[in-house]
């Protein structure tokens, strides 16, 4: 009996190494693999899933996405897309502004000064004005380091001096938005009345507001071209503040993906708004004899306002009643035309 089970056994054996030899790949079987196209590549992984995510402990579990086909894209935009928009926007805007001043020049009063005055703006008006354009000057400067100062500034002020610049301006960037923002907001309340466009900006644009050739159109307090810079402050300055703020306090609202949507959309209108402020810096400056004033001490010269927003002047002088320090500079610009 003993006998036979050794003999059922042994047999029992023999088949199972048997079957092990025959199912087991051969050498040559196992030579013939390519261990290239039967592994999965990055790319096609990415393809598959919309992210590659593993597991983590902490509570947040969105710190477990270890990558995401979106966050290379993000990486193209910010290096390569945003560059070269900024580059182009702003370093066009600048050639642009050389190339009529050097052929246009100083926009001259036509009937020269007058001596006499009108206020335009209060000193409510010119502080909300400044504070929001100081603020400005230095998110725009703090916020272009982040974009071109490690291939601009670095290799002039070496690491530890760009490190240290670059942590206090991104001090400055995040405090300074809010009174940025309570600027912009103060600007939409306080001249919202007089910037809704009208058939007379249309006209003021025709004759091509007083910038080219000597023609002055016609404008009221604010002129087509001041009240594109109104809602491109408004509309911009939302736009950068509300996209800011989703970067400022992350994951509060929007995932991963809604803060890159959130710093593209930042970057963008920042960059076309540094832009634009430029043309309005230059206008205000050195482009338009006497403009500045207005935002400088807040009164104006007669006949600059005569020239420049003739409609506003009338206005004010029938407001305010005529008197001798308007009265003649209002006749001599009248005989004049």
């Amino acid at each position: 009996m003993s006998s036979s089970a050794r003999i059922i056994h042994l047999v029992i054996g023999a088949s199972a190494l048997l079957f092990l030899i025959t199912a087991a790949p051969t050498p040559t079987s196992a030579q013939q693999v390519n261990p290239t196209a039967s592994s999965v590549t990055e790319r096609q992984l990415l393809q598959e899933m919309d992210r590659i995510q593993g597991r983590v402990s902490i509570p947040d579990q969105r710190s477990s996405v270890l990558m995401q086909p979106a966050g290379r894209d993000w990486r193209e935009f910010r290096n390569v897309t945003l560059r070269w928009t900024g580059g182009i926007a702003i370093l066009g805007m600048t050639a642009l502004l050389v190339i009529f001043y050097l052929t246009r020049g100083m926009v001259r009063l036509e009937s020269g000064r007058s001596g006499r005055t009108i206020v335009r703006f209060n000193m409510f008006e010119r502080f909300v004005h400044w504070m929001t354009a100081t603020c400005f000057i230095i998110l725009a400067l703090s916020g272009l380091n982040i974009t071109f100062g490690r291939p601009l500034l670095l290799p002039l002020l070496g690491f530890e001096t760009f490190s240290e610049w670059s942590q206090w301006a991104k001090y400055a960037h995040n405090y300074l938005s809010f009174p940025f923002t309570i600027g912009v907001v103060l600007i939409f309340l306080m001249w919202i009345g007089g910037n809704i466009p009208n058939k007379l900006d249309v006209e003021w644009i025709k004759r091509g507001g007083g910038l080219i050739g000597h023609d002055h159109p016609p404008a009221r307090r604010f002129n087509a071209g001041q009240k594109g810079i109104y809602w491109i402050v408004v509309i911009g300055g939302g736009l950068v503040a509300a996209s800011g703020y989703f970067l400022m306090f992350p994951f509060y609202v929007t995932g991963i993906e809604g803060m890159q949507m959130a710093q593209m959309v930042h970057a963008i209108v920042a960059v076309l708004f540094i832009a634009a402020m430029l043309a309005h810096t230059y206008i205000g400056t050195i482009g338009m004899e006497g403009a500045f004033e207005a935002m400088g001490s807040g009164e104006v010269d007669v006949n600059w306002a005569r020239e420049h927003h003739s409609l506003w002047l009338d206005d004010e002088m029938a407001r305010t009643g005529p008197n001798d320090s308007q009265r003649q500079p209002h006749h001599a610009a009248s005989a004049a035309e």
